[in-house]
């Protein structure tokens, strides 16, 4: 049997040298090329997969009509992000920035508690007593930790300098989903056919999981935590909160990573009932604790299955998509690398179960 070397000339091996790095530069170009569009095109992709049951459904009850279902769909989807998204982010912003600015100037500041408090009945002075320690023990050791904390400003007001990139991303991602959606199903064909050569036997059931794993995160997870954002943002605007925004924010990222908005909400409720007259706050406080239990009514609803990614690797998919690609790489880098760990483990237990199945 001859060689490679063998059955080609020199003349042919430096033409093939030549093809091949001329198809890796174009190759590389074009990546350079489509690298920005990226976000952009995952975050359409993983809006259309999300949504489409809502279109299809939607151009059922239109007669069978996809493209004004898509069009429909689409409209809805950018008066959301133009207005309440917009506005929450916007106060974000200058939560962010403010923050930024103190944190850079070294003057960050735990507020005392107001002398109302003691006069709460059975847990006012011990809460006083309380959060008068906390406040100051926590302001010394921000005085302490300052100095090291001044590089994260730079770092907080650039991704904060970058939102006005992250809005004109976000309307092309919804604008691109809605001309996605009446092609769904060949794309799912397309999808089909990728997998049937990469994973011939689990191509289908690659296909669903993958799919599933999609609407799970991007609909029980991002989903919920940008309902329970927008809400609490609302309340919170209400009561006349400082930095309503950016605590809003705060809600929105610890419910992704699935913490729970309780770290957030349980303080303002404590500063509202010391700031608001009995019926203000019992008002807000309903409203806010409704807001804190929220998830637990929706995730139930629009998650097909029970999520079983770590919060471990959505956490890492939160903090390194923020980092890659700013505030649109927040809701995307975790739902890709849900869909990366599921179908790796799917795909590990496939080859486990094959190897268990061979005789010997």
């Amino acid at each position: 049997m001859k060689t490679l070397r063998q059955l080609l000339s020199g003349e042919d091996v430096i033409q093939l040298a030549i093809r091949l790095g001329l198809l890796a530069f174009l190759v590389y170009w074009t990546f350079i090329l489509i690298r920005p569009f990226v976000p952009i095109l995952a975050w359409s992709i993983v809006l259309a997969v999300a949504l489409y049951p809502v279109f299809d459904l939607l151009s059922r009850l239109l007669g069978g009509r996809p493209r004004l279902a898509a069009a429909i769909l689409t409209l809805i989807n950018l008066a959301i992000v133009i207005g309440p998204a917009t506005w929450l982010g916007l106060s974000a912003l200058d939560g962010v920035k403010e923050f930024a600015g103190n944190l850079g100037a070294g003057s960050l500041v735990v507020p005392s508690p107001p002398e109302g408090v003691k006069n709460w009945p059975l847990i006012g002075p011990q809460l006083y007593e309380l959060w008068t320690q906390a406040s100051s023990n926590i302001r010394a050791a921000l005085r302490e930790v300052a100095p090291y904390l001044k590089p994260l400003a730079g770092t907080l007001l650039a991704l904060a300098g970058n939102a006005g990139v992250g809005t004109l991303k976000f309307l092309l991602s919804v604008a691109l989903a809605g001309f996605l959606f009446p092609y769904g199903s060949q794309l799912v064909e397309a999808g089909r056919g990728f997998l049937y050569r990469v994973v011939p036997e689990q191509s289908e059931h690659f296909l669903e999981l993958g799919g599933a794993t999609i609407r799970a995160v991007s609909q029980g997870v991002i989903g919920v935590a940008i309902i329970q954002s927008l809400l609490a943002g609302i309340g919170f605007k209400l009561a006349g909160v400082p930095s309503a925004g950016l605590l809003a924010f705060a809600v929105m990222i610890l419910t992704i990573v699935q913490i729970g908005a309780a770290i957030v909400l349980f303080p303002v409720i404590i500063w509202i009932w010391t700031d608001k007259d009995f019926t203000t706050a019992l008002l807000l406080t309903l409203f806010l604790g409704f807001v804190g239990v929220l998830d637990n009514i929706l995730k139930p609803l629009v998650m097909g299955r029970g999520l079983t990614t770590p919060t471990l690797v959505i956490f890492v998919g939160v903090i390194g998509g923020t980092l890659a690609h700013g505030i649109v790489g927040l809701f995307i880098g975790p739902i890709i690398l849900s869909l990366a760990w599921e179908l790796t483990v799917a795909w590990i237990r496939t080859d486990r179960a094959k190897a268990e199945s061979l005789p010997g």
